[in-house]
């Protein structure tokens, strides 16, 4: 069970050892863009190219696709990316359900870990399989990976390095569940635990009166997707722009904080310790570009700064 590209390559990796699908259930087919064109999911993508069965229940508890898993005679679910099961699916199969999940839980429960931990500036993560229950990440933990986080590295970057790890753990936790070689522990809660909450408009949105490290994972921890963004303003326009990589520059100076600076090469924003440097980033309706690139077509107001 799962949606996204994360999902495929766990997918890839059962059908790889020799695991027999039974099913794979996805999302339903989505319109988007211009001509609100019906698009799939990867995961469904790849199970068409496989022949693999395909379910995509608009509810979860709709008996007809109960049914339809009682009829597969399921030994194990697998989760991965997915939405929250009711007990009815993930109660059903023999062995259970077990879901894979993108951090060293219980931290970082929720929708977005990978982009969490490096916006909190951690040094290490991993991934975690875990029995599913009632609530949203908190069942039993059967096994866990852990990996470093690299100083520069971003969320696209981290994201597959995890999804390779993931789909070993996953491979590794089907072999404890068969060969019955359990030891699943309980998650213990805790008030200092950190949450993976959903990304929307406003938590990407950069602070520049924020510390200069606390900017820089921001922009790494959203990059490549959704991105950061800014205001910016240049004499009476006001401009919405997705920054994608940065850089510091530690300086003390007497500058406002957000007001923009440039050279023929550089464009860099005053922040409390020093600059932050713009070195990839998109205006509306441009690509992404660099900033020798962009001071080629643009001109910066003397006031110009970020809001």
């Amino acid at each position: 069970m799962g949606t996204p590209e994360f999902a495929v390559h766990i997918l890839d990796g059962l059908l790889e050892n020799k695991i027999n699908v039974v099913g794979v259930i996805t999302a339903p087919d989505r319109p988007s863009g211009r001509g609100l064109k019906l698009n799939q999911s990867a995961v469904k993508n790849y199970a068409s190219s496989k022949n693999l069965n395909i379910l995509q229940p608009k509810n979860l508890k709709d008996p007809s696709f109960i049914q339809k898993l009682k009829q597969l005679r399921i030994d194990l679910n697998i989760v991965v990316a997915f939405r929250m099961l009711p007990k009815t699916v993930w109660d059903l199969p023999l062995l259970g359900t077990f879901n894979l999940h993108a951090s060293l839980l219980p931290n970082y429960r929720g929708a977005a870990p990978i982009n969490w931990v490096l916006i909190n500036g951690e040094k290490e993560t991993g991934v975690t399989t875990f029995f599913i229950d009632e609530n949203i990440d908190t069942g039993k933990i059967i096994l866990q990976e852990k990996i470093a986080i690299g100083s520069q590295e971003n969320a696209g970057q981290l994201h597959d390095r995890l999804m390779h790890l993931g789909q070993k753990l996953v491979l590794k936790t089907i072999n404890c569940i068969i060969g019955g070689n359990l030891d699943s522990l309980s998650q213990k809660d805790s008030p200092k635990l950190k949450t993976a909450y959903k990304l929307h408009k406003n938590n990407c949105k950069i602070n520049w009166y924020l510390p200069a490290e606390s900017i820089f994972n921001l922009v790494r921890g959203l990059s490549p997707y959704p991105s950061a963004w800014a205001e910016l303003l240049n004499g009476n326009q006001l401009y919405n722009i997705k920054i994608d990589k940065v850089s510091i520059e530690y300086k003390e100076h007497q500058h406002q904080t957000g007001l923009i600076l440039t050279s023929k090469k550089e464009i860099k924003i005053a922040v409390k310790e020093g600059y932050i440097k713009l070195i990839r980033f998109k205006f509306p309706g441009k690509k992404y570009m660099n900033a020798t690139s962009f001071l080629n077509g643009f001109k910066f107001d003397s006031a110009a700064k970020m809001q």
